[in-house]
């Protein structure tokens, strides 16, 4: 059965240069780009995106960084493809992450981790109607 989840190139992604990197390991794995774009979001939209985090001590530094500057926004479609990006991704704290992972290959730091995946469908659901509202 075929799902969709929301992936981001993530700010320091981006200005590293490694959103094709990151989208060849989804295509090589067979998985299909449905829409992507590339912008700065608004911290509107990133206190709704991080919505579950609110309250928490990180929430504003997710915000602050996730809107620095320009990340690429995908929704990628197949099967299992919520649960293959998040093992693709690997560990959010890069130190602990397994070699061969986008985190663990890329990232530098645990708030600058390359990118982002939805963590269920439900979110990938949600997520996607943020991002790309005529696909919600």
């Amino acid at each position: 059965m075929s799902e969709r989840t929301l992936i981001l190139v993530k700010p320091d992604g981006v200005a590293r240069g490694l959103t094709g990197q990151v989208l060849t390991r989804l295509e090589q794995r067979g998985y299909r780009i449905v829409a992507m774009d590339q912008r700065t979001i608004s911290a509107e939209l990133a206190g709704e995106h991080y919505g579950e985090h609110r309250g928490k001590p990180f929430f504003d530094d997710l915000v602050e960084f996730i809107t620095s500057g320009p990340l690429v926004a995908a929704v990628v479609e197949g099967p299992g493809v919520v649960g293959a990006w998040r093992t693709m991704m690997g560990a959010t704290d890069p130190k602990v992450a397994e070699p061969g992972t986008v985190r663990g290959d890329f990232a530098t730091e645990m708030s600058h981790n390359v990118t982002h995946g939805s963590d269920s469908s439900e979110s990938a659901d949600r997520e996607i109607g943020l991002f790309f509202p005529e696909l919600g």
